[in-house]
């Protein structure tokens, strides 16, 4: 029997466990939406495009699922661009349907037509343009295969108006056979073993990991790992989670914005082992001057990122959960003998961290943000989902809030896509009925997808925003104050509405707190609330994020406020760095 190619889009997404998914209609899609009326798959009708990319995302990142986004053709699928590429830079999961033009009107310049494929090209894993009704089934299979194997990613599938109207049986291959795409999953038994011999020979080793840790699944066999070798542990700003904050061994984020104790002890170390991370720019700061010491072990999955950024020692190619599985199975065999050996480079960090911890004017009259961000890491629960924006936001959330749950800190790392933290946190409250999802907002970026405020109320979804509002954008403030001489061009938000009346207006109980001692009786009410809320914090204008590595210093090149003595050491790298 013959049905509609949009009847086997409906009928393939089944196929693949899809019971969710985010978009926006149009004229090319109606054959498509008509079908899924009744379809059992829930629509969620978002109030931009991009917000429906960022929510499928925050679905795929809180489960490990593959994200599905939905958008029509020219406008509708160019606006989802920015999510795509937001996935695309963080290794997500995500199915892209786009509609498109009739096949015979491809190239005319018809009406809302877009050469998406072409325009997403750089940004995504594969795309594909179907041009047959009967290739539906196969394309779409091929598509979940890719965008969830391997280091994972977005995959694109343009479907024009004619061939979702067009029939066709409903051909789905028994297996997915891609010639060329055969991800490699098994490390080297060889290289595990150097592996393993690089760590008895290490007398200041340092665990690095990264986001792939958590895609990998493999956070409590990275807890075994450095528990047994007893070696800290720093994660990436997308690896926090993978191993837990309130573990004795874990350093904190390290980078750009990372603690003291970490940056020192990648700059200090003689042995990193690189986990499921890429050696991005705001983790090595000067790549010359990264790490002089130190030998580099880099498992990944993603043959690519191997000595990309960093020449790597020893590579391993491979999924990080089953590459850690074996180096834990193997080096069982021996007794653990690493806490002595250890202990003068575990005394070492312990004092960095004495030396220089994570602090903040805690006796100012002002609400600082950091207060705000440690009082709703204390009253959340241990397993709530924490969304951020980009900024001063995240990187407050990253030095203050204990991630000590992989999936728990949803955050867009290599793109630094201002709106993406509430639309994904639509994406996990749908994944995650039953958790506290909270999303962590600057002023500005919030603004960026304000208007799902309404996707919020129509689904009565109890997502949580919390707004730190300086009445700016901070980092980028930040950066004029340090590198400009304060001279404030275009980051002061003077015209911002007044947020908690907005979110009333929508429908959406709104809290305001102006005062530190409120701050408390707002998170509570916040948290306890069973709908949705905005609960609006008036910060410190000119608190900063510190520490900070500037651009072209090393990680241990770090400044600690904007005063005299930071200021002076600021020019001197600056001037380096020329």
């Amino acid at each position: 029997m013959q049905i509609t190619g949009a009847e086997i889009v409906v009928q393939s997404l089944k196929e693949e466990g899809v019971d969710i998914m985010f978009g926006y209609p149009g004229g090319v899609l109606l054959d498509l939406y008509d079908a899924l009326f009744n379809s059992g798959i829930k629509h969620v009708l978002t109030r931009h495009e991009q917000a429906a990319a960022h929510a499928a995302d925050g679905y795929a990142r809180s489960t490990g699922k593959v994200g599905v986004v939905l958008a029509t053709s020219g406008p509708g699928a160019t606006n989802l661009v920015t999510g795509v590429a937001t996935a695309y830079m963080d290794s997500v999961p995500l199915v892209a349907l786009t509609g498109q033009v009739s096949t015979h009107m491809i190239g005319g310049d018809a009406f809302q037509e877009a050469d998406i494929i072409g325009i997403t090209r750089p940004v995504t894993k594969h795309s594909y343009l179907v041009t047959k009704t009967e290739d539906i089934a196969r394309v779409i299979q091929e598509a979940f295969h890719i965008a969830g194997t391997g280091r994972p990613g977005p995959v694109l599938v343009d479907l024009p108006k004619d061939v979702l109207a067009g029939k066709a049986k409903y051909n789905r291959p028994k297996s997915v056979n891609i010639r060329g795409y055969k991800p490699k999953v098994e490390g080297h038994q060889g290289q595990i073993k150097r592996v393993i011999a690089e760590i008895k020979k290490a007398k200041k080793p340092v665990i690095y990991a990264g986001g792939g840790v958590i895609i990998s699944n493999a956070a409590a066999e990275l807890k075994e790992f450095a528990e047994y070798n007893q070696i800290p542990v720093t994660n990436t700003l997308l690896g926090l989670g993978g191993f837990p904050a309130d573990n004795p061994l874990f350093l904190g984020m390290l980078g750009m914005h990372g603690t003291y104790k970490a940056n020192m002890t990648i700059h200090e170390s003689d042995l990193i082992l690189a986990i499921g991370a890429r050696f991005d720019d705001r983790v090595t700061g000067n790549v010359a001057k990264f790490a002089p010491n130190a030998r580099i072990v880099h498992i990944d999955i993603d043959p690519s990122a191997i000595s990309k950024n960093i020449v790597v020692h020893v590579p391993v190619v491979g999924d990080v959960k089953g590459v850690l599985t074996e180096l834990n199975r193997l080096q069982k065999k021996e007794e653990p003998v690493w806490g002595e050996i250890r202990q003068s480079w575990l005394d070492q960090v312990r004092q960095w961290s004495e030396d220089r911890p994570l602090s903040y004017d805690k006796d100012s009259k002002q609400i600082k943000p950091q207060y705000v961000i440690e009082r709703l890491s204390e009253l959340a629960p241990d397993d709530a989902i924490i969304t951020t924006e980009v900024g001063q936001n995240q990187m407050w959330t990253a030095q203050f809030y204990n991630f000590n749950k992989p999936r728990t800190l949803l955050s867009s790392g290599g793109l630094g896509t201002m709106g993406y933290g509430f639309p994904a946190a639509i994406g996990a409250q749908f994944a995650n009925p039953d958790k506290l999802v909270v999303d962590i907002a600057g002023d500005g970026s919030f603004q960026m997808n304000i208007q799902e405020l309404a996707t919020i109320v129509q689904h009565n979804l109890p997502v949580k925003i919390l707004i730190l509002n300086n009445c700016c954008l901070g980092m980028v403030r930040q950066w004029q104050e340090l590198f400009y001489d304060a001279r404030y061009s275009s980051t002061c938000l003077s015209s911002n509405p007044d947020f908690v009346k907005i979110a009333q207006a929508y429908g959406v109980k709104g809290i305001k707190v102006e005062e530190k001692k409120d701050v408390d009786a707002g998170l509570i009410e916040m948290i306890k609330h069973d709908g949705p809320v905005l609960l609006e914090c008036m910060v410190d204008r000119e608190e900063g994020v510190y520490p900070m590595v500037p651009a072209g210093a090393a990680s241990n090149d770090m400044i600690f406020g904007p005063n005299k003595k930071d200021t002076k050491k600021l020019k001197v790298i600056k001037k380096a760095a020329r």
